[in-house]
């Protein structure tokens, strides 16, 4: 998670005051944080960032997926079953 700043963290009334160097920041610095109230409430990021975020991630079929966990060494052997005595 990147850093969050000083300098990118505004006051919701400064942020609507600068909206034109906010807007600014987000395009060239990267996310700008506005807070209501003190507390984180949302954050403006440029149009690219918002697609690279949004861009689905590439499919990839089950058999890659599985072979990529690297399970190669895990034992699945196991002892027959000889099943379980039960009174009846």
């Amino acid at each position: 998670m990147p850093e969050r700043r000083q300098e990118n963290i505004w006051k919701l009334e400064d942020a609507k005051a600068r909206f034109s160097e906010v807007v600014r920041r987000a395009r060239n610095e990267g996310p700008q944080h506005v807070t209501v109230r003190g507390k984180d409430s949302v954050v403006v990021i440029s149009s690219e960032e918002l697609e690279r975020l949004s861009r689905p991630a590439p499919k990839t079929s089950l058999i890659d997926f599985m072979e990529g966990l690297g399970l190669e060494d895990l034992n699945l052997d196991r002892g027959a079953d000889r099943g379980r005595d039960v009174e009846l």
